[in-house]
């Protein structure tokens, strides 16, 4: 144990000496402790952090449109530079190897910002960033980018025609059949890709440095597949041939479609924190809306960028950038926590949180109702405004929360929550489980489209959303004998890993996946005796820190046989905990082990603090740090325990 830390708490057969004072007494620190972060309106919010790529494209976003602020571009500078690894690349996660689209925009900002190539840092960066492949090895979104400012040629990217949003939605291919957040980022980028946007730069910030074989030529193309009868070969083939058509002009729907983008791009700014209210597609809205003519005194675009702008977060010398804001996330999650700890239902604090939260129900269709257009609306998003993208994984969590205060208007609140129990039962997809923002969204062929290098096209049924769900449901009524139960259920089965283990979507990874799996399928009354719980009881078991707590790698995403292995964190030592739990186990060593480590790592203001990302954005492609994680998981943790001894 590190120097400075308290000494262990001492085991004894599986039980933690003193329990019941220094469980008590933790728990009223954490509830403490959660309280003062508690917005006057009720809601909290956390900080959510990423990599550097925001703070690069922010540096992008107003060189292009010249609004150019010195003082600002050196303090994202300095918060670049922070993180730049040995090996002088820059990585999308703490700790992580070195990642090509991040490098590159990383030293192009600092380019932009005045730094030479002459520098240490920018020589370290240029080698390590051609080590990786250079320019062209960047996805395509950053290539647009490049484009943009003169550095990447338009006719070496895939292309994203805008007469896409022309398809119907009946056809094979249509923007209801990718992710909710491709089709925000990929509308506005479509009318980019269209209008071509262009600035000139001086000369001393070009990146040809970057480019192993020029800056022009074949080697900007993306390569076929070595099968010649594949599915990336048949969509490179469709991407050659819109090229060939951009060249010669043959655009006849051309007009058609951008009207059409337009009108769905301006119909989704209203109601929200910006287009989907995403950095990406805020920004990429910025500069479409730039494409067709608005001036930067619109208010369309003055909005929007208000939008982008307050997402930024200025300490010191340095400047970052937020991807999102999480309020309704962390407004449930900490009302659930604080609930299950042993606050009143009744408490003005909670009725104040229940309240707000109340607010935020949607009550008009959004984007989910293509594919579900009978079901009345009744979800929650993630941010504080985000009308058109409700998600499953909010709202169930939303409804735990809820079931656990009382308002003074119980009529409304159960009325409130029946709409939202409803929406989750009807986004139930095909395969029994639950994605996040659309139903029976899985057409993976789609992953092959040229211009779906973020990894993220689709979004599928996943089992630590259906294991939210599941504990949700659980509170409001329903139980093994029902259908969409019995779905779910069987869902996960297939799922499960051959070591016991279920993959996290949301959340990094193993562990977390494990955790939601098992708790929904203790509320719903599933036997804890079943081989599918004990295997993965076991497999908590195995994979515990010989500290006694709980971490696991983002590399694990990447190689799974990293799977329940890194080192210890706060809220991943949760996540262990209220597993094994969830899973009938509390008396064994592991979990005593596990409460006491949570117990030794409070803080004297009695919160936690960690330095790995545990949350999830895109698997492989974008990662989040939770600075909220640690405020509430662990009290669940401890309060779950402490309910298991008085039993």
């Amino acid at each position: 144990m590190e120097s400075g830390t308290a000494q262990p708490t001492a085991i004894r057969f599986g039980k933690i000496a003193g329990l019941a004072e220094r469980l008590k007494g933790a728990i009223a620190k954490a509830q403490g402790f959660l309280f003062s972060l508690q917005h006057e309106d009720g809601w909290w919010c956390g900080e959510l952090e990423a990599d550097t790529t925001l703070e690069s494209d922010y540096i992008f976003l107003h060189t292009l449109l010249g609004t150019r602020d010195e003082r600002r571009f050196q303090q994202c500078a300095r918060e670049i530079q922070h993180y730049q690894n040995a090996d002088g690349g820059w990585p999308i996660y703490q700790g992580g190897p070195s990642n090509i689209s991040a490098s590159v925009k990383a030293y192009f900002a600092l380019k932009m910002c005045g730094h030479s190539p002459d520098e240490e840092l920018m020589q370290r960066a240029r080698q390590r960033i051609l080590s990786l492949g250079g320019a062209p090895a960047c996805n395509t979104f950053s290539k647009i980018y490049l484009c943009a400012l003169g550095q990447y040629d338009y006719d070496a990217v895939p292309a994203i025609p805008p007469e896409i949003v022309l398809f119907p939605n009946w056809f094979w291919f249509n923007i209801y059949e990718i992710s909710s957040w491709s089709r925000a980022i990929l509308i506005p980028l479509s009318i980019c890709y269209a209008k071509k946007p262009f600035k000139k730069i001086p000369d001393e910030w070009n990146i040809d440095e970057l480019f192993p074989e020029g800056r022009h030529g074949s080697s900007l193309h993306l390569k076929w597949d070595s099968h010649f009868f594949s599915w990336r070969n048949f969509f490179l083939v469709l991407d050659r041939l819109c090229h060939a058509f951009e060249r010669v002009h043959i655009r006849p729907l051309r007009s058609v479609a951008l009207k059409s983008a337009e009108r769905w791009m301006l119909e989704h700014l209203e109601m929200s924190d910006g287009l989907g209210a995403i950095y990406p597609s805020i920004l990429n809205s910025i500069v479409a809306l730039r494409c067709l003519g608005y001036s930067l005194d619109d208010p369309q675009v003055i909005r929007a960028l208000d939008e982008f702008e307050k997402l930024g977060i200025e300490e010191g010398d340095r400047f970052r950038m937020q991807p999102c804001v999480s309020p309704v996330w962390d407004t449930a999650y900490s009302m659930f926590a604080l609930s299950e700890s042993g606050i009143a239902p009744t408490d003005p604090r909670l009725t104040r949180a229940a309240e707000w939260m109340l607010k935020k129900q949607i009550r008009h269709k959004g984007d989910w109702s293509v594919k579900v257009p009978h079901a009345e609306p009744g979800g929650w998003y993630f941010e504080h405004n985000n009308e058109f993208y409700p998600d499953v994984d909010d709202t169930a969590q939303v409804l735990l929360a809820l079931h656990n205060v009382e308002t003074g208007n119980l009529r409304f609140q159960e009325e409130a929550a029946q709409r939202g129990l409803d929406w989750v039962l009807a986004m139930q997809c095909k395969n029994g489980g639950w994605a996040s923002f659309d139903k029976d969204n899985d057409r993976m062929v789609f992953q092959y489209v040229p211009f779906a290098d973020h990894n993220a096209m689709l979004d599928p049924a996943t089992v630590d959303i259906t294991g939210r769900v599941l504990e949700s449901l659980a509170a409001h009524g329903l139980t093994l004998k029902d259908r969409p139960v019995a779905r779910a259920i069987e869902f996960i089965r297939r799922e499960q890993e051959s070591d016991g283990s279920w993959f996290g979507r949301w959340g990094v990874n193993y562990i977390y996946g494990t955790m939601c799996v098992l708790r929904g399928l203790e509320a719903i009354g599933f036997d804890q005796n079943d081989a599918m719980v004990q295997q993965a009881t076991e497999w908590l078991r195995m994979m515990q820190n010989s500290d006694g707590g709980w971490g696991e790698t983002i590399a694990s995403y990447d190689d799974s046989n990293l799977r329940g292995t890194g080192p210890s964190t706060a809220s991943q030592t949760a996540w262990a905990t209220l597993g094994l739990m969830a899973g009938g186990d509390f008396r064994s060593e592991s979990l005593s082990r596990g409460i006491a480590y949570l117990m030794d790592h409070q803080q004297s203001n009695g919160g936690w603090s960690e330095v790995p990302y545990t949350g999830t954005g895109f698997p492989r492609v974008f990662y989040l740090k939770y600075h909220s994680y640690p405020w509430y998981f662990p009290l669940m943790a401890l309060a779950r325990f402490a309910r298991g001894q008085q039993t």
